[in-house]
């Protein structure tokens, strides 16, 4: 059961018009953003995936996990075994396993805050604003900062008494390599852990009874009926197992390789996968990240032509369907205006990368704006 509240605010036409007028500076600084985000962006998309392409030439696929001094410095493709000698052990709660990681998850009972806002204008240009709070107690790891609550005196959380942590077994091998401080950082394929404590377990830890079951550590009078501060850890684990690795050969190790386009290659996933696949992977997660930076760069540009056009809509609030019909034909201009600049940024910085692709982006921009041009001519007509 939620605790739930409504707060109602009022502000007047003048205000409005005050705040839409320093929304303006705002806009203007998004705007600026946009354009260098843009053209950043199409210069980390092209040089990684020339680099892409460099180690996919250059790559050398180890038949053995038997190091080479052949190929030493060289961009290496090899799967193997990861294995470790090393028992991995949360001394506090007696939680032991032989893993590559160890990863401890601590969540605590706590209030989180829920917010959900409605406006409604109204005549003569006043803005009425219907906020509704609600709270509810969640499992949530980590500690939910409730002073940032609206009423943060009457639902503020505690300081967690235990927090998540993760142990990385040393060394990591693969045949006669040791993986690298950067490759073991890639270790995800996590599994849940059965808690087994080792030893005996105390009645209570940070002033708290103990409970162990299958599942987890519970701290806290009750399982079935969790107060506020109660503590739940489970574990998981990166258990021994096939792995495959795309990075330069450095003697017995690893680290990343460095192509001619600046950027840089240290690949590892987990099961057995070719250079081609791992390749292509990466293709694909940099064309991802190409076009969702392409769209925060056109929606920040789109946001910063909208504030620039907010006084407009908010003049013509004095009568509330007026103020939307405006702002609807503001949100469209700059929406018109965004795309082909969008473009024309994008453009120009394929120009610089890439000619014979920009070039035609260019003739594409400057057609939208011939068409905002004759949509602007018959509007006024």
């Amino acid at each position: 059961m939620s605790d739930t509240f409504t707060t109602s605010t009022t502000t007047g036409w003048f205000s409005r018009i005050g705040d839409s007028i320093k929304g303006i500076l705002f806009g203007l600084l998004l705007i600026v953003i946009s354009f260098p985000l843009l053209f950043w962006n199409e210069g980390r998309a092209v040089k990684t995936r020339k680099s892409l392409d460099q180690g996919s030439n250059e790559v050398v696929s180890l038949t053995s996990t038997t190091p080479d001094s052949a190929n030493n410095g060289k961009l290496v493709h090899l799967t193997g075994e990861a294995t470790t000698e090393q028992v991995l052990k949360d001394e506090k709660y007696n939680i032991s396993t032989q893993a590559l990681v160890l990863k401890r998850t601590v969540e605590m009972y706590q209030w989180q805050e829920d917010e959900k806002t409605e406006t409604k204008k109204k005549l003569g240009g006043s803005e009425e604003t219907i906020t509704t709070y609600s709270y509810n107690k969640v499992w949530h790891e980590g500690r939910i900062d409730s002073s940032s609550f609206h009423k943060s005196a009457e639902y503020k959380n505690p300081m967690a008494a235990e927090q998540s942590q993760s142990l990385t077994a040393d060394p990591i091998t693969v045949g006669g390599f040791t993986l690298s401080d950067s490759l073991k950082s890639k270790l995800s394929d996590f599994t849940p852990l059965p808690i087994k404590p080792v030893g005996p377990m105390p009645e209570t830890i940070v002033g708290k009874k103990v409970t162990v079951s299958d599942q987890n550590i519970y701290l806290g009078a009750d399982p079935s009926n969790p107060a506020l501060g109660d503590l739940r850890i489970s574990y998981s684990v990166v258990t021994p197992g096939e792995i495959s690795i795309i990075s330069k050969q450095k003697d017995q190790s690893f680290e990343s390789y460095t192509a001619d386009a600046g950027g840089k290659i240290n690949m590892l996933v987990h099961g057995n996968q070719s250079a081609a696949a791992m390749f292509e992977a990466a293709h694909q997660s940099n064309k991802v990240m190409t076009w969702v930076l392409r769209a925060v760069g056109f929606i920040v540009m789109w946001i910063g032509f909208g504030l620039l056009f907010a006084p407009l809509s908010v003049i013509a609030d004095v009568i509330p369907l007026a103020g939307s019909i405006v702002g609807a034909g503001t949100s469209i201009i700059a929406f018109l205006l965004s795309l082909p600049l969008s473009l024309c940024t994008i453009a120009v910085a394929w120009i610089f990368y890439r000619p014979l692709i920009g070039i035609p982006l260019i003739v594409l921009a400057v057609g939208f704006f011939v068409l905002l041009i004759v949509k602007l001519k018959k509007a006024r007509a």
